[in-house]
C-alpha cells in the first residue's frame, strides 16, 4: 500500500504536555503549521488566544479575533489560528495594550510573559549555525527560523562581529538589525530552555567542552547562590551580567 502523505490533524494526547487543554477532556487538538519553530516546541495561537490569555470561549471567537487582525506576532499581524509560537517570541495584543514573550517555565514548559513596551522591539535569537555563501559572506542560522546575512568583511573587521554558534544576538524587529552580541560563556546571564531545570536561570559559572562521548556541560549559578548542571544545547544566553529581558518570575 502506497503512502497517503502527511496527516492534518492531531490528537490531544501525543500532543505536547505543556499545552493549556486537558488530555482526557479533548480528543482533538490544533496541529501547528510549518513555522518557525517545530511543532514540539510552540503553542498554536490559537491556544494562546483562548486557553491562556482567554479572550475567546472557544475556537470560533478564538477565530475571529485573528481574522480581525486584533493579534501581533514579532511584530506582524498573523491570522493564522495554527501558526506556531515559540521561544522568546513577542505576541502583542494591540486593543488590551499588553505585551508578552514566550519563555520556559518551570514544570509549564512554555509560558507567557508580560513585557513593558520598551522592550517588545527587540527579540532575542540564539545562533544554531553559520553557513558560507555565495560570496564569501556569513549567513547566520538563527532559532526560529530566521537568516541573517553578514558581509565577510564586516564578520572579521573586529571582535564584536566574530560570531560563534550558541551566542545569541539582539535583533531589532522592525529592521531586522542587530543591535548587541550576547557571548555563550562564563560570566554570561542565561536561561535553561529545557530538561529537567527548565526556566531556571543564573550566570554561567563553568562551561565544559564537549567531546566525542559526552555533550557539552555548563555549571549556572543561580540568584542564592546554588548551582546546577546542564548542557549546553539547552542553555540560552539572555544578557551579559544580568538580562536584557523580563523574564519568568520577574
Amino acid at each position: 500500500m502506497g503512502k497517503k502523505g502527511g496527516v492534518r490533524h492531531l490528537k490531544r494526547m501525543p500532543a505536547p504536555a505543556f499545552w493549556p487543554s486537558h488530555r482526557k477532556e479533548f480528543q482533538w487538538a490544533p496541529k501547528p503549521i510549518a513555522g518557525p519553530h517545530p511543532a514540539e516546541k510552540c503553542l498554536p495561537l490559537i491556544l494562546i488566544v483562548r486557553d491562556i490569555l482567554h479572550y475567546a470561549k472557544n475556537a470560533r471567537e478564538a477565530k475571529t479575533i485573528l481574522s480581525e487582525g486584533r493579534i501581533k506576532v514579532d511584530g506582524k499581524v498573523r491570522r493564522e489560528p495554527k501558526y506556531p509560537v515559540g521561544l522568546m517570541d513577542v505576541i502583542e495584543v494591540p486593543d488590551a495594550k499588553s505585551i508578552f514573550r514566550i519563555l520556559p517555565s518551570p514544570r509549564q514548559g512554555l509560558d507567557l510573559v508580560k513585557i513593558p513596551k520598551e522592550e517588545s522591539s527587540f527579540k532575542l535569537c540564539r545562533i544554531e549555525n553559520m553557513t558560507t555563501v555565495l560570496g564569501g559572506d556569513i549567513q547566520l542560522n538563527l532559532h526560529d527560523g530566521r537568516n541573517i546575512f553578514i558581509k565577510s568583511k564586516d564578520f572579521r573587521s573586529s571582535a564584536e562581529n566574530s560570531f560563534e554558534t550558541l551566542d545569541t544576538i539582539q535583533l531589532a524587529l522592525k529592521d531586522q538589525k542587530i543591535l548587541k552580541r550576547l557571548k555563550f560563556g562564563e560570566g554570561s546571564y542565561a536561561v535553561v530552555t529545557s530538561g529537567r531545570n527548565i526556566g531556571r536561570s543564573g550566570k554561567i559559572a563553568r562551561f565544559e567542552e564537549a567531546t566525542s562521548t559526552r555533550p557539552g556541560i555548563v555549571t549556572i549559578e543561580d540568584s542564592q547562590g546554588g548551582t546546577f548542571q546542564t548542557t549546553a544545547e539547552y542553555v540560552f544566553v539572555v544578557g551579559d551580567e544580568k538580562p536584557l529581558i523580563t523574564l519568568s518570575g520577574g
